[in-house]
């Protein structure tokens, strides 16, 4: 049920950030754009946090051709189990299953890289239609790389116990830039906007009126804008930092401010750890109230656009398998654990008149295998 509380993804999707940005540095300079590797990927997350259980596996796979060409795809499953505050004070829980299949593929010419992309997803409640399109270009033998991107996605949102259906649109525009400072710094830019249109808000969710339920009502527009910054650096012999701020602002008048840190050391030649911290606030919605005191044109109690604060403090462990590995010409497996905190200012758990807040437990096992 895609139109439901989004369940936050982990902070790493293992240690393939900051510390093998900066190792691969020396390769990238000075070369043109290149395919990316040729790899088998293998994951299983489990997420547990305010009544909300997902787990499932994900599989990718990609693989090089004709030269220039590079094919990729993607089977991605979730089960998810939902008991979370907004079901059980205006809903039933539920149990249901996502499904996702991703396609790709990348084609490099002299210093540019384009690439296109499809990823099809499904619920009970919720389908989803999402092409992607991307060229990146390098300049100055490989030290500055510009990207520009643009998603387009057509959704359709109902309701397993009635006939209610609507549509949603979103085009998405993306702009970076990368650039290699020092031979021990690279830092980049990025830019995104987001328009969407349709159906915006829970077709299962209510809003309160002195304490009565009432369905949300949400505007059928909404246009976001998000600027990120963000630095890797070698601080000492293998051993990297990161360091990064996103700033989040959209036509409703949510505001957000997100500061990152992640250090990652080879602890041997075979063995990496990661730490990792994430502090997000944001401001509330125009149109969000707990409870209102009186009837408006718009009206939502959705807590994700309420005002609240998240705290993520995450590890991982990555080991290197070597050269080969039976077909595979190297491996690595990655184990990860997240812990996020959510802190609420204005948003009440009826059952107790409290203000709300919960733990989340996100565990995480990756396996890639280059050949």
């Amino acid at each position: 049920m895609a139109a439901t509380e989004p369940v936050p993804v982990p902070l790493r999707a293992g240690v393939r950030g900051g510390f093998a940005a900066v190792l691969l540095l020396a390769c990238v300079v000075g070369f043109a754009a290149t395919l990316p590797e040729d790899l088998a990927e293998l994951m299983y997350h489990s997420y547990d946090g305010g009544g909300v259980q997902v787990t499932g596996p994900a599989l990718s796979l990609r693989k090089s051709f004709a030269g220039d060409f590079s094919a990729s795809a993607s089977h991605y499953v979730d089960s998810i189990s939902s008991a979370s505050i907004d079901v059980v004070t205006s809903a039933s829980p539920y149990t249901e299953r996502r499904e996702e299949l991703g396609l790709g593929l990348d084609w490099v010419q002299g210093d540019s890289l384009m690439s296109v992309g499809y990823i099809r997803s499904e619920e009970n409640d919720y389908e989803s239609d999402t092409w992607a399109l991307s060229v990146a270009q390098d300049f100055f033998g490989g030290m500055s790389t510009l990207t520009l991107g643009y998603v387009r996605g057509d959704d359709v949102v109902s309701r397993v116990d009635t006939d209610f259906e609507d549509e949603v649109e979103r085009n998405n525009y993306q702009f970076s830039w990368s650039q290699v400072l020092t031979s021990r710094i690279v830092a980049s830019l990025d830019y995104e906007a987001i328009l969407e249109t349709g159906f915006l808000n829970n077709p299962y969710r209510s809003a309160r009126i002195l304490g009565a339920q009432i369905p949300e009502r949400y505007p059928r527009a909404r246009n976001s804008h998000t600027v990120a910054l963000r630095g890797i650096g070698m601080v000492a012999e293998a051993t990297s930092l990161e360091l990064g701020y996103r700033w989040y602002r959209d036509t409703w008048q949510v505001q957000a401010h997100t500061l990152e840190t992640a250090v990652a050391r080879r602890i041997t030649p075979r063995l990496t750890a990661e730490l990792a911290y994430r502090y997000t606030t944001q401001d509330a919605a125009s149109f969000y109230a707990d409870d209102f005191d009186a009837e408006f044109e718009f009206m939502a109690r959705d807590k994700e656009l309420s005002t609240f604060d998240s705290q993520t403090v995450g590890a991982r462990l990555t080991w290197d398998f070597g050269p080969r590995l039976g077909p595979l010409g190297r491996s690595s497996v990655s184990l990860g654990y997240d812990l996020i905190r959510f802190d609420y200012d204005d948003f009440t758990d009826i059952r107790n008149g409290e203000l709300y807040g919960f733990d989340s437990h996100v565990f995480q096992v990756w396996f890639g295998g280059w050949f």
